[in-house]
């Protein structure tokens, strides 16, 4: 069975780190970043946490941190007076 595009994201823009707080707007913003550079078009908010909860993904403390190419690009769009 093929990954969902929901598994691939956790898988490639993700990594556990029990010491991590990454909250569920945070995540939802890597998410968009992720599709970005993807070429996806992303799910909806509301389809995202559903998502989520699917796969194990608490809202109030998620374990994860941001990691790879989608976490550059959620920076860079966070703070765009960066060079």
């Amino acid at each position: 069975m093929a990954a969902s595009l929901f598994e691939r994201f956790l898988s490639e823009a993700t990594v556990p780190d029990p010491n991590h707080h990454l909250g569920i707007e945070e995540l939802f913003g890597l998410y968009i970043s992720w599709c970005h550079v993807q070429q996806q078009d992303p799910d909806s908010e509301r389809d995202f946490r559903t998502a989520m909860k699917k796969h194990g993904i608490d809202a109030s403390a998620t374990g994860l941190r941001k990691t790879g190419p989608a976490a550059t690009d959620y920076i860079l769009a966070s703070y765009p007076a960066l060079p």
